[in-house]
């Protein structure tokens, strides 16, 4: 397997300048344990899949660490729910941040859990599998967005090897992972709807229409949306709101989050089956939208991340707040851009009276669109060329046209 420096290395040190414990968690199989390895090398580690680690800290947790006081890691540790509490008491007894850092699957109990353990002695730290800018300077970038950003996939010859290894995994989380973290579910059903999700990506979500083709309650399909979401399967978007005088849409935006998996439940076996894919720009759109948001949380302490849309219409696809200022975001698979693309936009920054505005798109030119509107290319975001900043760029400076 190969590695690749991931750009979660910051936000891990600055948890842990703050926090006794550092929690990481995502999807499985998205890079947890080899990013702290590497991260954390001379720290002791243990892997609580591994019978024999586990059974070192199931038999004397206070007495491991007592040996043990700082520099520890302990991987997958949602296995030993007891661990949280008897390492709050440890934590009690010393002093200083960055002693410990645990990883876990994606699992919204075990957070709740951990959170009311570790209260304001644990930082959490989601990891995605592979973003764009990590794999910016590889081969692999050209790849990602067809197949996706988990690690195994991009360490695999050959499209047949890669859809063998993302039904594989599909079959794990459904059959295996779900059950272990304790949800009780049709396993089909479940598959059902997250197959249905890839005709709904990048829309506004109607859980009644799923429910109505599922022949379930809207109930169980809010259910089944909290599991998938909280494994960090998919997104929902929620609609920004603002004292404005409009009748603005309420229900959010869904997008699978990894592309890879999207296309595979979508049934493409390769890029050229995306080329001609109708959900294509909706496809693109959600590979932008996981960059942006992924970047915004690196950059800022829970960030606003919204999209807009009126009844009427007026739509702009992200939204990104810092808590003062905000700034939206247009996507689009297009090599050029006009002032009518980006009509939603200009309505958005109006009725918000926000000054600036970016415009995503396929094309290679840094612009201005207008008096406030950057027209921004994809791939200086995709290489880390662009600096979220709410605007502010580290690279070209944008020529007015």
């Amino acid at each position: 397997m190969f590695y690749v420096p991931r750009a979660a290395s910051e936000p891990l040190r600055l948890l842990m300048r703050t926090f006794p414990v550092v929690y990481v968690h995502g999807p499985r199989k998205c890079g947890k344990s080899t990013f702290v390895r590497e991260e954390l090398g001379g720290w002791l580690a243990l892997d609580l899949e591994a019978p024999a680690d586990l059974d070192q800290l199931q038999s004397d947790v206070q007495g491991f660490f007592e040996k043990n006081p700082r520099r520890v890691l302990i991987d997958e540790a949602q296995r030993f729910p007891d661990l949280f509490p008897a390492l709050r008491h440890f934590i009690d007894r010393g002093k200083g941040p960055g002693r410990f850092v645990l990883t876990g699957s994606a699992n919204p109990a075990i957070v709740r859990s951990i959170s009311e353990s570790l209260a304001g002695r644990v930082g959490f730290l989601d990891l995605t599998p592979f973003r764009m800018v990590e794999l910016a300077s590889r081969k692999h970038a050209q790849d990602r967005w067809f197949w996706g950003g988990y690690p195994p996939v991009h360490a695999l010859p050959g499209a047949n090897r890669r859809l063998a290894w993302l039904d594989g995994y599909v079959t794990a989380f459904l059959e295996r992972d779900l059950p272990n973290l304790g949800y009780r579910m049709s396993p089909e059903r479940l598959r059902a709807l997250w197959t249905m999700l890839t005709h709904v990506h990048g829309s506004v979500l109607n859980p009644a229409d799923l429910a109505r083709s599922l022949t379930v309650s809207h109930h169980t399909v809010a259910a089944h949306l909290d599991v998938l979401e909280g494994s960090f399967m998919i997104r929902r978007l929620h609609p920004h709101f603002a004292n404005v005088q409009k009748r603005l849409t309420k229900s959010p935006k869904v997008y699978i989050r990894d592309t890879g998996l999207l296309h595979f439940l979508a049934g493409l076996k390769s890029s050229r089956e995306l080329d001609t894919w109708p959900r294509r720009g909706h496809s693109f759109e959600g590979l932008v939208v996981e960059e942006l948001c992924s970047l915004a949380r690196e950059r800022v302490v829970r960030p606003h991340l919204a999209y807009w849309r009126t009844l009427a219409q007026g739509e702009v696809d992200l939204l990104i707040g810092d808590g003062r200022r905000l700034l939206p975001i247009e996507i689009k698979l297009a090599a050029s851009v006009s002032g009518y693309d980006a009509r939603g936009l200009t309505g958005c920054m109006k009725d918000l009276g926000l000054e600036k505005g970016w415009v995503v798109y396929t094309g290679e030119e840094f612009r201005g669109l207008g008096r406030n509107i950057e027209v921004v290319p994809w791939s200086a975001i995709a290489k880390g060329e662009f600096d979220f900043g709410l605007g502010r760029r580290t690279a070209r400076r944008a020529r007015r046209t």
